[in-house]
């Protein structure tokens, strides 16, 4: 019996259902089926002769219910998925559920699983349901413990049900009324699980290519809501799950009477039905939100469409009012800024100051920090100057000159200052003064696409505008480079007439310099005991997740690994200020969550082992010679969401498992640190360290604030000739 079948149902709407099919026959698997239940002659067409698919031929006019129903019917999977014929599986999406569903409880009905949206202008946009399903994690719920899931978008094709449980409530499930099974799916089951992953591309087609029924069609989302609260009352749910959905209810049916173009009458006969079933299922003790929503509410419940149409239209007119007095203060403030920048600008450039900030204002931290500490020891002459948050000021080292970005002095240095460097990018009103010099430094090695190559990337380019980001990448004049495929990578990215700097990460410098003492320290203060194997986990960013939950479950791969492993953790530092998913972990001092400690590189030089996934983090620990892990359950989601620059899978720098029970299976051997992980990983560190040996910052402030010459540098040291830090089993025995 297969895992999990895979119904592709309805019609070959707008000619996408050859692509979806050919999407899943490219990742077949042994426990994954893939049913059509084709509605028509051109679904039936586009299905034919598709190995390993099995076609349910349906005739034109079928709906949506009975064409999933006809397909559930032939199924042999153990749980179904079902997806629509005009929508798309992303690479590994069924691999991940069905690796997901076999480690469910029998208990589990319901897997509520991620999506992102494509339209005909941009691909893979990601969904709003990431946080809801973050929150949740790897445990399985009844609905009264995690009633925030109702809030998730009502597809069936983001709920993966139990066939048993299809079966069960086939007639309730078995609908055209795609949102109402949706809910129900949740309302019924005992226990629903998630999955952080994206398992579903919906394809929203252009509103204009649909058919328009006739506005009182409107009337049903409120049938819809009420025979769902109908449901939940049957079924005897308590408070929590009954007031989210009566929040769904009221929430879209606002959303009706403001946004949608309807004919008054229809829109006053919808508000006034409305308002019977918001007054008629308000749960016991329902208290309604704060604020404008709560007024909005309330005037529902009292069936006061007059007076809800002027307060709507008193609101619009205060929100215009206050964005234009928003706007003139704003344009006020501009202009004071501008002049006192202008000012500044007009006098002489001071050839002693330099300007550094990392990571958004963050603080000292990465190549900026390294530069600045070398320049202290080669060119004391010159005056650092940190650009950091107000937030972030109480972190600094003692005694660190700094000013916070907007203030009268933060314009001041950066007008007179002859020395930008930072490892992101200044403000848009920065202004480049040919006398000054401006050195990106970069914060990592691009495995993901940067700059540029994000075009064809929305879900990780949105709200960026290239023409802004062009006109500061032309303000550089240094851009520096840890390997040739960076340098190579940044000229296509960032396309412009900079000088690339061949020299090294200077924040890699610490991994050469670092002593026995100093590693055994850094032990030490993070509380690993002697002899202890600590592996450092740490995932990057997704531009599909709203949250971070860590991919692994951390307790139970503890428990597996023993008494004698340590777990660091450290969550990407976009997280930075969110309610963290470890802390029911840290009592067991075995999973130790350092997403705030700086700097990285300590925790480099503590851990015994890398485990990470996509994260730039790789090509510096490399520096390192120490063993490797990627953990790629979804490397095929991220490498198509984000881009990438080339297939990790076939060049990793150690160890590649896809599944936690590989991994665990990596770490409870000696296939960590075996010969092959370590073939693997120097074809690694010759391709991607190659300028990093320990001098970078040296040939960086004796090139750029010194003014020698690239010959008179310090040659970089051949990879195999290079001795790293010692390991943390060698620093214990010196």
């Amino acid at each position: 019996m297969p895992e999990l079948s895979v119904i592709v149902h309805g019609r070959n709407v707008q000619g996408h259902l050859g692509a979806c099919l050919d999407s899943l026959a490219a990742q077949a698997a042994p426990d994954v089926e893939v049913i059509v239940a084709a509605v028509g002659a051109s679904a039936q067409a586009a299905a034919a002769d598709r190995p390993g698919v099995t076609v349910v031929p349906l005739p034109e006019g079928t709906g949506d219910g009975a064409a999933r129903a006809a397909g559930a019917e032939r199924a042999g999977g153990r749980w179904l998925h079902f997806v629509p014929s005009k929508d798309g599986v992303p690479t590994g999406a069924p691999r991940a559920v069905a690796d997901r569903v076999a480690e469910l409880p029998a208990g589990a009905d319901v897997l509520v699983v991620d999506h992102v949206r494509s339209t005909w202008r941009h691909q893979g946009m990601p969904g709003p349901d990431g946080r809801h399903l973050a929150k949740q994690g790897r445990r399985d719920l009844p609905l009264a413990d995690c009633p925030n899931l109702l809030k998730v978008t009502p597809l069936l094709g983001n709920r993966v049900l139990r066939a048993e449980f299809w079966r069960a409530h086939r007639a309730r499930l078995a609908v055209d009324d795609t949102p109402f099974a949706a809910y129900a799916a949740l309302l019924l089951a005992d226990r629903i699980a998630t999955l952080d992953h994206v398992v579903l591309d919906v394809r929203e087609l252009r509103p204009e290519s649909l058919p328009k029924g006739p506005p009182e069609e409107r009337y049903g989302v409120i049938d819809r809501y009420e025979s769902l609260l109908r449901l939940a009352a049957e079924r005897g749910l308590p408070t929590a799950p009954r007031a989210a959905l009566y929040d769904v209810m009221v929430g879209d049916c606002l959303r009706v009477v403001a946004r949608e173009r309807l004919p008054d009458t229809v829109r006053r006969e919808f508000f006034h039905r409305a308002s019977m079933a918001a007054e008629a299922w308000r749960p016991a003790g329902y208290q309604r939100p704060g604020g404008l929503e709560g007024v909005r509410r309330r005037l529902l419940e009292e069936d006061t469409y007059a007076r809800y149409r002027a307060f709507q239209t008193a609101n619009q007119q205060r929100r215009r009012l206050r964005a234009a007095v928003l706007a003139r203060k704003h344009k006020v403030g501009l202009k004071v800024r501008d002049l006192r920048y202008r000012r500044a600008l007009e006098r002489p450039v001071d050839p002693d100051l330099a300007v550094f900030t990392a990571y958004w204002d963050r603080g000292v931290a990465c190549n900026p920090a390294a530069i600045a500490a070398k320049l202290a020891e080669l060119a004391p002459h010159i005056h650092p100057v940190w650009v950091v948050s107000a937030a972030n000021v109480p972190l600094l080292p003692p005694g660190t000159d700094h000013v916070v970005p907007g203030t009268p002095r933060y314009w001041e240095v950066l007008a007179r200052a002859a020395y930008l460097v930072n490892n992101v990018n200044f403000p848009n009103a920065v202004v480049k003064r040919p006398e000054a010099v401006h050195l990106q430094t970069h914060h990592g090695t691009p495995l993901k696409r940067m700059g540029l190559d994000q075009l064809d990337y929305p879900a990780a380019s949105k709200g960026l505008n290239f023409h802004s980001l062009l006109a500061r990448v032309d303000k550089w004049d240094y851009s520096v480079s840890a390997n040739g495929h960076s340098t190579e990578m940044w000229e296509r990215a960032y396309p412009s007439h900079y000088t690339s700097l061949d020299h090294g990460y200077p924040r890699n410098d610490v991994y050469y310099g670092a002593s026995a003492a100093d590693v055994r320290a850094i032990r030490e203060k993070l509380g690993i005991a002697p002899g202890k194997r600590a592996i450092l986990y740490a995932p990057t960013h997704r531009d599909y997740e709203a949250a971070w939950t860590p991919r692994l479950d951390l307790a139970t791969l503890a428990d597996r690994l023993g008494e004698d492993t340590v777990l660091l953790v450290r969550g990407h530092y976009f997280y930075g200020g969110a309610a963290s998913p470890l802390s029911g972990l840290r009592r067991s001092g075995r999973v130790i969550d350092v997403s705030s400690y700086d700097p990285v590189e300590e925790l480099c030089l503590a851990a015994d082992a890398l485990v990470t996934d996509y994260s730039s983090i790789m090509f510096d620990y490399a520096n390192l010679d120490r063993p490797i892990v990627i953990y790629a359950d979804d490397w095929e989601t991220y490498a198509k969401t984000r881009g990438v620059y080339f297939d990790l899978m076939e060049q990793p720098p150690g160890r590649v498992a896809r599944t936690q029970e590989e991994l665990t299976g990596l770490f409870t051997s000696d296939a960590w640190r075996d010969e092959q992980a370590a073939k693997t990983r120097r074809a690694f560190r010759l391709r991607f360290c190659e300028y990093d040996d320990g001098r970078a910052a040296e040939r960086v402030v004796r090139r750029v604030f010194l003014g020698e010459r690239e010959e008179s540098l310090p040659p970089v040291t051949p990879v195999d000739e290079r001795t790293p830090a010692p390991t943390p089993e060698e620093a214990d025995q010196r």
